[in-house]
C-alpha cells in the first residue's frame, strides 16, 4: 500500500522510496533526489550548529532527562528501549516519566496521556508507552510537556524522551541512539534521498548506540565507543476484544487469516509470521495509520493478525476475530548501569534486582 506519508515536513510516497533507502546500491530515484537531500542536510547542520555555539539554547527542566532516538526514519526500536529502560529504572527504585511528541494525533495541546484514551489523540506509541505504568505526557514542544508532568508527577526523578534525538530545545543528560541491525543506515543519504535524518557521523555524540534484533542475537559492530544491544522476542498471542477464545496455531495456515501492519517496516512483521507458518494475505499501511472500521472488514476472514502498536487503534471496533502479537523486550543491564552512572555518578547503584544480561518490558 503505498499512501502517502510524510516526515520532516518532506511528503513521500512509504513503498517506492522506502525500497530506495534500503537497495543494495543507490537506485536512479535516491540520485534524482539528492539535491533536495543537501538542501536538507544544510538545514539540519544549520539549525544543529546554532544550538552547539549557544546561539540557540536547550532548556532545562529539574530532573535528569534520558533521551532516546535515532538517527533514521522509523522502525528503529525506540519505542521497545524506552519501555525497557523505564521498566529497569522502575526496578533500581527510581520513578520515571515519559515525554513524547506523539506523532500522527489529531490534537496539538499537551497532554497527559492514559490507558483508553483514543490513538488519534495521544498517539499510537504513546498509548503502548502508558501501559508500562510510568506518566505519559505528549507535546510538541518537548519542554512543555516534561513541566507538565513534573507538575502533575513531583515523585518523578527522571524523565525519558521516546524519539527527541533531534528535539534541541530540550536539554538532556544522556542521548542514546537506536539503529536497526537488518537496516543500519540503509544507503547513507539523508532525507528525502535516504532514510537519514542527521549525518551518520552524528552517532560519534551521542553517549551510547543500541543495536535491535528481531530474527538473531543482535552484535555489536564497532562503530560506537559503547555499543550494547536488545533483542525483541513474542509473547502468545492475545485477543483484542479480550472476548476470544484460545488463539488456534491453526490459525495460522489457514488461507483466509488476514494480518494487517501499519508500522514503519510492515515486512518484518510480515516475515516473522511467515516464520511461525502465516500463510494468509497480508496488508501493509502506512505507519501510524489511523485505522477505520472499514480498513479492517475483511469478509470471511477467520483471524485478522496485527502488531500491539495496530491492536491499540482498534479497540474501538475490535471483535474476537482480531489477535496482536505482543513483544518482550531484552535489554543489556549494562546500558542501565552506564544511564544512571551519568545521572547520578560514579557512585550509581548496579544491578539492583536486575538480571545481569537483560531488562525486560512489553511493547
Amino acid at each position: 500500500m503505498n499512501a502517502p506519508a510524510r516526515r520532516h515536513g518532506i511528503a513521500f510516497t512509504a513503498g517506492p522510496l522506502v525500497r530506495a533507502w534500503y537497495a543494495a546500491r543507490p537506485t536512479p530515484l535516491a540520485t534524482l533526489l539528492r539535491p533536495l537531500a543537501w538542501l536538507y542536510g544544510a538545514a539540519t547542520a544549520t539549525r544543529r550548529g546554532a544550538y552547539r555555539a549557544h546561539l540557540l539554547a536547550g532548556a532545562r527542566v529539574p530532573v535528569p532527562v534520558v533521551v532516546v532516538g535515532n538517527i533514521t526514519v522509523g522502525g528503529a526500536g525506540k519505542t521497545p528501549l524506552v519501555q525497557a529502560l523505564v521498566a529497569a529504572l522502575r526496578e533500581r527504585g527510581r520513578h520515571p516519566g515519559v515525554v513524547s511528541r506523539g506523532y500522527g494525533r489529531r490534537t496539538q495541546d499537551v497532554r497527559a496521556v492514559r490507558v483508553g484514551d483514543a490513538a488519534r489523540d495521544v498517539g499510537d506509541e504513546p498509548l503502548l508507552l502508558a501501559t508500562a505504568g510510568a506518566p505519559v505526557f505528549v507535546g510538541r514542544d518537548r519542554e512543555a510537556a516534561a513541566r507538565a508532568l513534573l507538575a502533575a508527577h513531583p515523585d518523578v526523578d527522571v524523565i525519558v524522551a521516546d524519539d527527541g534525538l533531534q528535539h534541541y530545545a530540550l536539554a538532556r543528560d544522556v542521548e542514546i541512539a537506536v539503529l536497526d541491525s537488518n537496516r543500519a543506515l540503509g544507503n547513507g543519504l539523508l532525507l528525502p534521498a535516504g532514510p537519514l535524518r542527521e549525518p551518520a557521523t552524528r552517532l560519534a555524540s551521542v553517549d551510547a548506540l543500541v543495536w535491535r534484533s528481531t530474527d538473531g542475537p543482535a552484535v555489536s559492530r564497532g562503530w560506537h565507543v559503547r555499543e550494547y544491544v536488545m533483542r525483541l522476542a513474542t509473547k502468545p498471542w492475545r485477543n483484542v476484544s479480550d472476548g476470544g477464545p484460545p488463539f488456534d496455531a491453526a490459525l495460522l495456515a489457514d488461507p483466509s487469516t488476514v494480518a494487517i501492519a501499519g508500522i514503519a517496516d510492515p515486512a518484518s512483521f510480515f516475515a516473522a509470521l511467515r516464520a511461525q507458518g502465516f500463510r494468509g494475505a497480508a496488508h501493509a499501511f502506512p505507519d501510524h495509520h489511523a485505522y477505520t472500521r472499514e480498513d479492517v472488514v475483511f469478509p470471511g476472514a477467520r483471524a485478522i493478525l496485527m502488531t500491539e502498536k495496530d491492536a491499540v487503534k482498534c479497540t474501538t471496533f475490535r471483535d474476537p476475530r482480531m489477535w496482536s502479537l505482543p513483544l518482550r523486550t531484552h535489554v543489556d543491564a549494562a546500558l542501565v548501569d552506564y544511564v544512571l552512572e551519568k545521572i547520578d555518578g560514579p557512585e550509581a547503584p548496579r544491578d539492583a534486582g536486575l538480571p545481569r544480561d537483560e531488562g525486560s518490558a512489553r511493547l
